[in-house]
């Protein structure tokens, strides 16, 4: 059985440099996630998506821990022009939404593929105005403190798109 790819680039130094320069220097994805975004269907896109978000944070859901969001939108956004998602949190799910939110978090998708990867903490990158929460702030921040305080992972595939927006 062959070994999975973080075992390969373990097991071959160079393999590792050569995927680390190629995350480093391609392009950002944020262009062709936009021209998707623009060319998906809302309800396709809730189909492909709501499922795995949900199941993401499935305990904190059945906790009530995102009980407090309930009919409330917030929208994440890669800076201005480029791609974004609006949430909202409805009889006990997250859903994606069109239009904008009652607050905007935006960034680089360096800045938020960072925080989604836990290797920063979220309040430096706000300081350091890498990411910026527009319009009901105290939204902003309470959907910050709450996935600051959950334990949660995304899938490797998506942390390891190019760290330049």
């Amino acid at each position: 059985m062959l070994p999975g790819p973080s075992r390969l680039t373990d097991r071959f130094p160079l393999l590792r440099q050569t995927a680390d320069l190629l995350r480093d220097t391609l392009p950002s994805p944020a262009p062709l996630i936009r021209v998707l975004e623009r060319s998906i269907p809302l309800p396709l896109r809730q189909t492909l998506s709501e499922e795995p978000l949900n199941r993401l944070f499935a305990e904190a859901i059945a906790a009530g821990d995102f009980a407090e969001f309930e009919g409330r939108t917030l929208r994440l956004e890669i800076n201005p022009g480029y791609w974004g998602i609006t949430l909202g949190f409805w009889q006990g799910r997250l859903r994606f939404l069109e239009g904008p939110g009652e607050a905007t978090i935006r960034g680089s998708l360096a800045a938020f593929r960072v925080l989604a990867q836990r290797k920063q903490d979220p309040d430096q990158l706000f300081f350091q105005r890498k990411l910026v929460i527009e319009g009901d702030t105290e939204l902003g921040l309470a959907v910050k403190n709450l996935l600051d305080s959950l334990e949660w992972q995304l899938p490797n595939w998506l942390t390891r798109w190019p760290a330049t927006s």
